[in-house]
């Protein structure tokens, strides 16, 4: 149970973080004029977000195990 709980911390920070960080990059370097905005948040939404929540997910389940 401790293992779940920490997994679903980690990925719940982890998809924040994630969303943010994949705004910000879209907003950087993406050469699209006409809906940047639209395109950074429904990447950061369904792609960035998600992904760097299962890795953080992981990570916490498997530190939550060594303590």
């Amino acid at each position: 149970m401790r293992r779940l709980g920490f997994g679903l911390a980690y990925a719940l920070v982890g998809y924040i973080g994630g969303a943010l960080l994949g705004y910000l990059l879209v907003q950087m370097l993406s050469s699209n004029v006409h809906d940047r905005d639209l395109e950074a948040a429904m990447t950061a939404a369904f792609v960035v977000g998600p992904i760097v929540a299962v890795i953080a997910g992981i990570v916490g389940a498997v530190r939550a195990g060594r303590s």
